[in-house]
């Protein structure tokens, strides 16, 4: 990063330098990167104060810094006798470059064969996350309508699928155009989407969509849409939220705050569970999610939405496009 983002992040923000390939050390490997994942979460840790906030599970950006994402590399250098050969896929953290000296204890083998890179990268990631919010934040009952917000993004377009194949009997998503709505329906089995555009009322057109109301809600926005989503909800409605990116993406302030008032007198009468969320405390679902991902790719029960970028100069660019709600799916860039 060259500086720090005053607002949303863009490409006169960061610049590619150049270096001789590392060497190494004691209980390191050489990895060699092959795709890593562009996530809108990097605004957050790059702007000022991001090193004060506690129980954020990524690291603060200072100018100077290296990026980092979720990865996938091959092993070219490993200590002898140590758990990691050469020619070893390896899943990481260290992405925004060709080369990554990573310690063996933050690498993840990567063994099962699933489509490469993008079956690994919605394993480790987004698809991951939207598994264990809808197997460990909540529990889908069969025939149940489920509301996800942000659909077209890398966790909801996953999250979609997997509500129906967990046994949903309605899925509602919302989205920012007409077009990724169209597509949500058409590729991925949406139900309905609702379109975050126009003068009416968010919560009118969620009523629409869903007029028998809501029973599970998996947030990814948080501001007017988890409003509305306890307008529509069901008596006995859970909420799961993992994501906030009506803060995040907001284009003033640090993204790291996503305040929203709340009908509290529904959440009472209705009965209503809102729960925050982190995959990262449910490490069995992580295991659990491999398995069923192979076998929900192998007989076409799944897709994987994506969008691939080739070259790391045109991953600062492909940041601003996912912040801006040009894709429709996980982003990756490809070296």
């Amino acid at each position: 990063m060259k500086i720090r983002p005053q607002g949303l992040p863009g490409p006169q923000h960061f610049e590619i330098t150049e270096t001789p390939v590392p060497t190494p050390g004691a209980g390191e490997v050489l990895v060699r990167n092959r795709a890593f994942v562009v996530s809108a979460s990097l605004r957050q840790m790059a702007s000022e104060g991001a090193e004060d906030i506690p129980g954020v599970p990524f690291p603060a950006l200072r100018p100077g810094d290296g990026l980092f994402g979720e990865t996938i590399g091959e092993v070219m250098t490993a200590p002898a006798g140590g758990s990691l050969l050469p020619g070893d896929i390896v899943q990481h953290m260290f992405g925004w470059r060709d080369y990554a000296i990573v310690p063996v204890a933050r690498c993840v083998r990567l063994d099962a064969p699933l489509p490469e890179p993008l079956g690994y990268l919605g394993y480790l990631g987004h698809g991951a996350t939207a598994y264990a919010a809808l197997t460990r934040g909540v529990r889908i009952a069969n025939g149940e309508t489920v509301f996800i917000s942000s659909a077209a993004g890398a966790i909801g377009s996953m999250a979609g699928q997997i509500a129906r194949l967990l046994g949903a009997g309605r899925v509602i998503g919302s989205t920012s155009s007409r077009a990724k709505a169209d597509r949500l329906i058409t590729e991925l089995g949406y139900d309905a989407v609702v379109v975050r555009d126009g003068d009416e009322p968010f919560v009118d057109r969620l009523n629409e969509a869903a007029p028998d109301g809501v029973d599970i809600f998996l947030d990814n926005v948080g501001g007017e849409q988890l409003q509305a989503a306890i307008g529509v909800a069901r008596e006995g409605a859970r909420f799961v939220i993992v994501g906030t990116l009506s803060g995040q993406l907001a284009v003033a302030g640090t993204g790291r705050t996503a305040p929203v008032v709340l009908d509290s007198t529904q959440i009472l009468l209705r009965k209503i569970t809102i729960r925050g969320f982190s995959a990262d405390d449910h490490p069995q679902a992580r295991q659990e999610w491999f398995a069923r991902l192979a076998a929900w790719s192998r007989t076409g029960d799944i897709r994987l939405p994506h969008v691939m970028i080739d070259g790391l100069e045109r991953a600062t660019c492909a940041l601003s496009d996912t912040i801006n709600g040009r894709y429709l799916g996980m982003v990756v860039v490809r070296l």
